[in-house]
């Protein structure tokens, strides 16, 4: 069911032509005058960026070049690992280690201090995963994560392979007991994921219009209860140019996502505040720097970056 939105506000005049102000409360969330930085622009897809704020560095995934790549600020970029598995989706767990999503292999891994990678989810019911995509902690330890069908559909972002799962689910693995249990069964094809800054909301994209121009362009939010059980799940919001993908939440609760012109800014009432204007398709962004108030991009080719007023609500 969806939410009844107010009529949306007139756009506002913004003088710098990266920005389209459609809502008041968008100015004080973005630096007028400031620029969009290419920091690299020779992946093939990008996607999955994660930063790491104790070691100064953001890591994203190049999936179908197999590799995953770090940007040190005033260290330029490298490899951070290849081959990848055809890594999608990062983030980071209460531990600071990575926890990643591989189309390749149909896993969720976890790569430990010793570099070491173990295994957190790569089966349901004695079955494969499908190819996990994007995934977030909850600060109780459990790891949810996403399992459409894009790293099997075809060679090219992993290994093309009939699904086994006979749906696209949002998993939780408990952080304690390392069980694995289906928290949604009805998505077309999910895809981003993260938690409202309280941990009380879980939103969740369906990206399925990627491959039906029929099927769901939107975001859709959950309350989140006792255990990670979800109810009253509703949409969100509706894209009104390409898809949602991945997208990251600021500390006042308004979500930032990925969309085929740049990235689109939603009020926590689900009000399209404005937007950024990017010159590729975007898949997935973060917040991060010293202060998580920059903003850094992928987007088909290239890694960008933006300083904004907003500041990431995630992990230090």
């Amino acid at each position: 069911m969806a939410i009844a939105k107010p009529e949306q506000k007139t756009m506002t005049t913004a003088t710098n032509p990266l920005y389209e102000i459609l809502d008041p409360r968008f100015r004080g969330l973005i630096v007028t005058n400031a620029a969009l930085e290419e920091m690299y622009g020779e992946c093939r897809w990008a996607e999955g960026p994660v930063w790491f704020n104790d070691l100064n560095c953001l890591i994203w995934s190049d999936i179908p070049n197999q590799r995953m790549l770090r940007y040190v600020p005033d260290g330029g970029v490298s490899v951070f690992r290849a081959p990848s598995n055809f890594t999608n989706g990062n983030t980071r767990d209460r531990q600071g280690r990575l926890v990643s999503c591989e189309h390749g292999l149909r896993r969720v891994t976890r790569t430990e201090a010793d570099g070491q990678i173990t295994v957190i989810a790569d089966s349901f019911e004695g079955r494969r995963l499908n190819s996990p995509n994007d995934v977030v902690v909850h600060s109780d330890g459990s790891i949810w994560f996403t399992d459409p069908t894009y790293g099997i559909l075809s060679d090219y972002e992993g290994y093309k392979s009939a699904p086994e799962q006979p749906t696209r689910n949002v998993y939780r693995v408990d952080g304690a007991t390392g069980q694995i249990a289906a928290m949604v069964t009805d998505f077309r094809q999910p895809n981003g994921l993260a938690f409202s800054p309280d941990e009380t909301k879980l939103y969740v994209a369906d990206s399925a219009a990627s491959h039906d121009e029929t099927a769901p362009r939107h975001i859709r939010v959950f309350d989140v209860g006792v255990g990670g059980r979800l109810s009253n799940g509703r949409v969100f919001c509706d894209l009104d140019c390409g898809i949602p993908d991945g997208f990251r939440l600021d500390n006042a609760g308004n979500l930032w996502t990925s969309a085929a012109d740049g990235v689109h800014c939603f009020a926590d009432d689900g009000i399209l505040l404005g937007k950024i204007k990017v010159p590729q398709t975007v898949a997935n962004l973060t917040f991060g720097g010293a202060r998580k108030n920059r903003l850094f991009i992928t987007a088909t080719r290239s890694l960008y970056a933006i300083y904004v007023t907003a500041t990431g609500a995630q992990l230090p």
